[in-house]
């Protein structure tokens, strides 16, 4: 069975944009039983050194929270596309994907991004409350991405390919 890479970035000092991180917090149950088919990592944000990570994913998907979009969340195939401007700091997940291919040698794995929209952003905010709902939201629909995704190699795929773009 291939893995499912969930990569969710965030800053928890920053309100909203905590609902990456919060929401791999929140999904541990699920994350557990799928030991060995799903991994999950938090960081503040895309590095070019998780491009290694991506090497052996069936299926990526990206967390953050989106300043702009519709609530609950949006779901958006991600391409791989390189950026006219690079840093070694700050990654775009296309951009990611396109290093992928360059260092790894073959095609990235199909991706999406979880776009869970956030509203406070100011350092020091705590999580907002509209910003919560939308989390758990998210959680439930990632959840039984998890799940199907234990129960059927491809289905992650097809359950995000099928899903409308805006929630």
């Amino acid at each position: 069975m291939g893995r499912l890479l969930i990569l969710a970035c965030g800053n928890p000092s920053r309100g909203d944009d905590a609902l990456g991180p919060l929401l791999i917090e929140r999904l541990d149950r699920e994350l557990t039983e799928a030991r060995g088919s799903v991994a999950a990592l938090v960081d503040f944000q895309l590095q070019i050194e998780h491009v290694l990570d991506l090497d052996g994913a069936e299926c990526v998907i990206f967390v953050d929270a989106a300043s702009t979009g519709r609530a609950p969340f949006d779901v958006l195939p991600v391409r791989a596309r390189a950026d006219a401007y690079l840093s070694t700091h700050a990654v775009s997940p296309s951009a990611l994907l396109a290093l992928c291919a360059r260092v790894i040698g073959r095609a990235p794995p199909p991706a999406w991004v979880l776009a869970i929209r956030g509203y406070e952003f100011t350092l020091g905010a705590p999580l907002s409350a509209p910003a919560g709902a939308n989390l758990e939201r998210a959680r439930r629909f990632l959840a039984r991405a998890i799940r199907t995704h234990v129960i059927r190699t491809q289905s992650v795929a097809r359950t995000f390919q099928g899903r409308p773009r805006n929630r």
